[in-house]
C-alpha cells in the first residue's frame, strides 16, 4: 500500500481524535441524516432516540403494555415496567445473537438503575444506550436496526415480530383484513 498523502496524515495525527476516520465529530451526532441524532446537544439521549428506545422496551418488560399503550404507533412501557431475567435475556438475544453472560448481568446489576429484586428499569435501560452511544455510536445504530430501525430512527416493518400478524406471518391491516 502506497504512504499516504504526508500533509493529510499530518493534519490527521494533529487533530484532537486521531485514532477515527472523524476527529472533528462527536459520538451520538454523526448520522448524516438532517436533524436526527442519538444525543442531543447536551450528550443526553435525544428526544427521538428516547422514544424509540422506550419502544423496544416495552416489547421485553414487565408488566406488558396494555391495549391502549400498545397503539398503531410507537409502544410505551407502563409505568414502574422492569425487564426480568427472562425479558433481560430475551433483550439480548434479539438484539446481539445471544443472551447477556452473568458477569455483564452482575455489572449491569451493580452499576445501572434496577429494582430490589434486580429487575433493570427503564431509567437503568436509558443509562445502556446513554453510555454505549456515548462510547461507540455505530453499536447503537445496529442495536436499533436489529429492532427495525432505520437511519431516521423510523420503525420500518422489516422484523415480523414488530408487525401484527394474522398468525400465517401476513401482515394485518387497521381494519383487521390480512393484505
Amino acid at each position: 500500500m502506497p504512504p499516504m498523502n504526508r500533509d493529510v496524515e499530518e493534519l490527521r495525527m494533529d487533530s484532537p481524535r486521531p485514532e477515527t476516520p472523524e476527529p472533528a465529530t462527536r459520538q451520538g451526532r454523526r448520522n448524516g441524516v438532517e436533524g436526527v441524532q442519538l444525543l442531543d446537544d447536551d450528550g443526553a439521549i435525544s428526544v427521538q432516540l428516547e422514544s424509540c428506545l422506550k419502544h423496544i422496551f416495552a416489547k421485553y418488560c414487565t408488566p406488558r403494555p396494555t391495549g391502549a399503550q400498545k397503539g398503531v404507533g410507537l409502544q410505551s412501557p407502563p409505568e414502574g415496567a422492569y425487564l426480568s431475567q427472562e425479558g433481560l435475556d430475551t433483550w439480548a438475544r434479539d438484539t446481539n445473537g445471544t443472551p447477556f453472560d452473568e458477569a455483564t448481568k452482575e455489572e449491569l446489576m451493580e452499576f445501572l438503575d434496577v429494582t430490589e429484586d434486580g429487575g433493570l428499569t427503564l431509567k437503568g435501560f436509558m443509562q445502556v444506550y446513554q453510555l454505549q452511544t456515548e462510547n461507540d455510536e455505530e453499536e447503537t445504530w445496529r442495536d436499533l436496526s436489529s429492532h427495525g430501525f432505520d437511519r431516521t430512527l423510523r420503525l420500518v416493518a422489516t422484523r415480523r415480530e414488530d408487525m401484527d400478524t394474522d398468525g400465517r406471518n401476513t401482515p394485518v391491516q387497521a381494519n383487521g383484513t390480512s393484505s
